[in-house]
């Protein structure tokens, strides 16, 4: 399956970029070229959320625009409200001007088969894909530009968007995909071409790792922000798995329930100590783990960010610090680890704190600061939570928005 790739002049480093910080850092000139509307919020329907690389912001895509939003505190920070069309994919670079944007809906902004990468400092596209097959996700990187079609991905270079990897998959239509996002470490996760597979690429390294995690097909997937460790779940939805991608080595098991359920997302903590996983079963689940990102301070987000540089690890060295030793605060569990040794098979652990939600829509869940867990809902809806590291149990709510109606600034 082709692509076709087209670039305009001026395209800059993003770490070089301006910043989505307030709606002062976008220009007042109208991109797209057509004018902006005022609509009303009861007509617009909501197309797609995605969280931004580091959970700090996310994007909602519309059936006239996109919009983005802070989380903390919450607030809409910039929109564009377009008489032209939808957009199904936004996908940002952490808070900077550049966009990854995919039409979508009944009137696309852009067909579904093209990807256009927007710089809205210069008000202008500096870069288009067009493929054969609708695009069913876009990941960002400082360095790459990743395009997930049905059963093929595409690596770019961000800089000069030349085609560096050509990944085959089994059937994606969710287009799973994930990518690391520290400097030193270059990983991505997709399916592999088996049923229940994980293949992870780690770039950096030149490494191709086949994982078999589950028997059923891959539903869900995330990684830690250094590619270390990643977190699993099947079509069955009954179990999430989280392995260490040098060596494809199972770490923890937990269990999210015994009845079938479709997974709609899994988030890692900063510090790699909560898992949380929302479904359509209405409740998020969080877990207590007892694996860790080597040589990393639980306590230190900002060092954890520069992560350990995984070229001179081998796999029993990076085991021997991705398991902790002991079991954390779950205080359900009677299994512990003494450092360095490994179990092969670890039963499975159900949930230490939960929220229920209605079952009316897909939620996506991310962590927040200070023990607080977020979550956002395809019917326009913002939660903010917050557990007890201690005692765990039921969730409590601390803020809930309609975010479609939150008033412009």
């Amino acid at each position: 399956m082709s692509s076709t790739v087209s670039t305009s002049q001026g395209m800059h480093p993003p770490t070089r970029l301006g910043s989505l910080e307030s709606p002062d850092s976008w220009p007042l000139s109208v991109p797209f070229g057509q004018p902006e509307q005022d609509f009303n919020d009861d007509e617009t329907e909501l197309l797609s959320v995605s969280w931004n690389q580091d959970y700090g912001c996310f994007a909602a895509g519309t059936s006239n625009g996109f919009r983005i939003f802070n989380c903390d505190p919450f607030k809409e920070t910039f929109r564009r409200d377009l008489k032209g069309g939808g957009f199904g994919i936004v996908e940002m670079l952490f808070r900077c001007n550049i966009l990854a944007l995919v039409g979508g809906g009944a009137n696309p902004q852009y067909p579904p088969n093209k990807v256009m990468i927007w710089d809205d400092h210069q008000s202008r596209c500096i870069g288009e894909f067009a493929f054969r097959s609708d695009v069913r996700a876009v990941k960002l990187r400082r360095d790459h530009i990743v395009v997930v079609l049905e059963h093929k991905i595409y690596v770019y270079n961000f800089l000069d968007l030349k085609l560096l990897h050509q990944i085959e998959t089994l059937g994606n239509p969710k287009g799973l995909c994930c990518l690391s996002h520290h400097s030193n470490t270059s990983v991505l996760a997709c399916p592999g071409l088996h049923r229940g597979q994980v293949r992870v690429e780690h770039f950096g390294l030149k490494v191709t790792k086949f994982i078999s995690a589950h028997d059923s097909h891959i539903a869900c997937i995330t990684l830690t922000m250094d590619g270390l460790l990643l977190a699993t779940a099947s079509t069955k939805g009954t179990l999430i798995r989280i392995f260490n991608t040098m060596d494809g080595t199972r770490l923890q098991e937990v269990r999210r329930g015994l009845d079938r359920a479709d997974i709609y997302s899994i988030a890692l903590s900063p510090n790699v100590q909560w898992l949380a996983v929302s479904s359509d079963k209405g409740t998020v689940h969080m877990f207590s783990l007892r694996v860790r990102v080597a040589g990393e301070d639980a306590s230190n987000h900002h060092a954890a960010a520069q992560g350990p540089g995984m070229v001179h690890q081998n796999s029993s060295t990076s085991l021997d610090a991705l398991i902790s030793p002991n079991t954390g605060t779950n205080t359900s569990s009677s299994l512990f680890f003494m450092k360095g040794v490994l179990p092969k098979y670890f039963s499975s652990e159900w949930s230490f704190a939960q929220f229920h939600l209605p079952e009316v829509t897909r939620y996506i869940v991310a962590f927040g600061a200070q023990n607080t867990v977020i979550i956002l809902g395809m019917d326009g809806s913002f939660y903010r939570c917050s557990f007890d590291p201690v005692s765990g149990g039921g969730m409590l709510q601390k803020e809930y928005v309609r975010f479609l109606k939150a008033n412009k600034h």
